[in-house]
C-alpha cells in the first residue's frame, strides 16, 4: 500500500512552525521568521513505487539551562568524576502557539495548549531560499542553543523541485544553487550539538525525478551531509526514510545509499514519520529494519517524529487535519531504544493541514483536540 508523503512547507505562508524565512527583512537580520509547516497529502490515485516546523528558545521564566556536571565524591579518597548532565532540546522563542498562548490569557483551552504544545521543543524550518542571509538566520538558533547549553533541531528544506510540484514547491533554482545555500547553511552550525533533519521528503519521493535527476539530487544530498558534518564536526545529520507505511524498506535503504546516507562522513542515520502519524512502535521497528538493510557504521541511528501520532494514523486514510489523533510521545534525546536516537517533533502540532485552517497557521481548536 502507498501511504501519503508529507507536504511540507508552501514558502511565503504564515505558520507557528520557526523557519528562517527572509520575509522583506535587511539582510543582517538574524532571527528566524515563520513559514508553512509540514502537512500531508492524499496518496496518489494508482499505487506506484514513487509515492505521491516552530516553537524555540525557552523563557528563563519556563525553562532553565542544562545542569552544568557536578562532582561525585570518592570515597577512596581519589579525584572526584563528573556525571555529564543529560543533553536537552532547544526550543525557540518564536511560533504562533507561543504567539496565540500569549494573546489568550483567559481562554479555556490555553492550560493545555501552553503546557503540552507550546513548551515542548520542536524544530526550526529553514524552507526559503535567501543565501545572502541564510548563515546568519541559522547561526541565530545555534547560538541560542548553545547559550543555553541545549541541542537545537534545524531543517534545511530548499532542494529544487521540492514536493515534485507539489503544494511545497519552491526551493533552490537548480542544485548548483542549492550546493551554494548548504554550504552557507553549514556556515551557520557553529561548534556545538545541533541535529539536522535533511530535506523532508527528499529521498522517499525521489521516484517521481527522471533517472538522471535522481542521481544528481542524491549526490546533492550526499554532498550536503559532508559539508555540514565538515562545518560542524558534532552536528548529526539525518536523511529522508519516509515512514513505515511508504517505501518498504529495503527499497527504501537502497534509495538512502545512493543519498549517501550509509556514509559516516555524511551521515548520522535516517529520520522517519515527518509531519506524519504512524505510531512509534510501528516506526521503530521501521527505522530499524532500513538501517539494517542499509549498512554502514553500527553507530548509524534514527529519528523519528512523533508530533501527532498518539493514535496512530487514521484507518481510512484521511490526511487533513484527520479527527481523533493525539499528540505522541515527548520531544527526548533518550529514547531508552535502541538504534533510535530521538523522538522529535519536526511537525508542531496544532499546524493545519489546510482543512482546520489555512494550511499551515495555527488551530488553537486543532491544538486543543490533540493535546487534551
Amino acid at each position: 500500500m502507498v501511504a501519503a508523503a508529507s507536504v511540507v512547507v508552501a514558502v511565503g505562508a504564515v505558520t507557528g512552525m520557526m523557519s528562517a524565512l527572509d520575509r522583506e527583512r535587511p539582510s543582517d537580520d538574524a532571527q528566524p521568521l515563520v513559514t508553512r509547516s509540514p502537512g500531508l497529502r492524499p496518496p496518489p490515485a494508482v499505487p506506484t513505487p514513487s509515492p505521491p516546523g516552530t516553537s524555540a528558545a525557552p523563557s528563563p521564566s519556563r525553562h532553565s539551562p542544562s545542569p552544568k556536571p557536578s562532582p561525585t565524591p570518592s570515597p577512596s579518597g581519589k579525584e572526584p568524576t563528573t556525571v555529564a548532565a543529560p543533553a536537552l532540546l532547544y526550543t525557540h522563542p518564536d511560533s504562533q502557539v507561543l504567539d496565540w498562548v500569549a494573546s489568550h490569557p483567559g481562554d479555556h483551552r490555553r492550560a493545555v495548549i501552553e503546557s503540552r504544545i507550546a513548551d515542548r521543543p520542536a524544530a526550526v524550518w529553514f524552507a526559503d531560499f535567501t543565501p545572502a542571509t541564510i548563515t546568519a538566520r541559522v547561526r541565530a538558533v545555534t547560538a541560542g542553543a548553545a547559550a543555553e547549553g541545549r541541542v537545537p533541531v534545524v531543517v534545511p528544506y530548499a532542494i529544487p523541485q521540492r514536493d515534485c510540484g507539489g503544494a511545497s514547491q519552491g526551493g533552490a533554482p537548480d542544485l548548483a544553487a542549492y550546493d551554494g545555500w548548504i554550504d552557507d547553511f553549514a556556515a551557520g552550525l557553529g561548534e556545538d550539538e545541533v541535529i539536522v533533519i535533511l530535506e523532508p521528503d527528499s529521498v522517499a519521493q525521489a521516484g517521481c525525478l527522471p533517472a538522471t535527476d535522481r542521481a544528481a539530487r542524491f549526490a546533492s544530498l550526499a554532498r550536503a551531509g559532508r559539508v555540514l558534518k565538515a562545518a560542524d564536526p558534532r552536528a548529526r545529520v539525518y536523511y529522508d526514510a519516509g515512514h513505515s507505511a511508504w517505501n518498504p524498506a529495503a527499497e527504501q535503504a537502497a534509495l538512502l545509499a545512493r543519498a549517501g546516507a550509509a556514509s559516516a562522513a555524511s551521515s548520522d542515520g535516517v529520520f522517519t514519520n515527518v509531519s506524519n502519524f504512524h505510531r512509534t512502535s510501528d516506526e521503530i521497528a521501521y527505522a530499524r529494519q532500513v538501517l539494517s538493510a542499509l549498512g554502514g557504521p553500527a553507530s548509524l541511528g534514527a529519528v523519528i517524529d512523533t508530533s501527532r501520532n498518539g493514535n496512530g494514523a487514521p484507518a481510512d486514510g484521511e490526511w487533513c487535519d484527520p479527527a481523533g489523533r493525539k499528540i505522541g510521545r515527548a520531544p527526548t534525546l533518550n529514547t531508552g531504544e535502541a538504534r533510535i536516537d530521538a523522538f522529535l517533533w519536526v511537525k508542531l502540532p496544532g499546524e493545519s493541514d489546510g482543512c482546520k485552517g489555512t494550511p499551515g497557521t495555527f488551530s488553537a481548536e486543532y491544538a486543543y483536540e490533540l493535546a487534551r
